[in-house]
């Protein structure tokens, strides 16, 4: 479960990740690129180069935690910043997770699955 600690800092990683990367990949990654200590409990967020997955490595307890998203259907907007690491807060990380450009204010396209009833009493509802 991804940490919901309003003052955990959060780093996104502003160009395009590999998403086969993993646990020690990511590290090395935010080891190396970003030059951040991965252990420390912050949040490093990762999108590849189509903008449909998203991945949040962070340290919890002992132990690194991976979470991720992959969009059936939109993008993760693309920050307009020139720089490789940006710090977001806990409310634009959840804007970029849910597809709102705090930048522009504007709500990305979102998959919806078709919401199906089937009711005993009803022989005309939808299957």
């Amino acid at each position: 479960m991804l940490l919901q600690d309003p003052n955990l800092k959060v780093w996104l990683y502003n160009q395009s990740t590999d998403m086969r990367k993993q646990y020690d990949g990511l590290i090395a990654l935010v080891k190396n690129t970003l030059q951040e200590a991965p252990a420390q409990g912050d949040l490093f967020v990762f999108i590849n180069r189509k903008r449909t997955m998203i991945k949040i490595l962070y340290y919890s307890k002992g132990g690194y935690c991976l979470w991720g998203k992959r969009l059936e259907q939109g993008q993760f907007h693309r920050l307009v910043d020139v720089k490789d690491k940006i710090s977001l807060n806990w409310a634009q990380l959840q804007c970029l997770i849910d597809g709102l450009n705090w930048q522009m204010m504007k709500k990305s396209k979102r998959f919806s699955p078709a919401i199906t009833y089937n009711t005993p009493h009803d022989d005309k509802a939808p299957i």
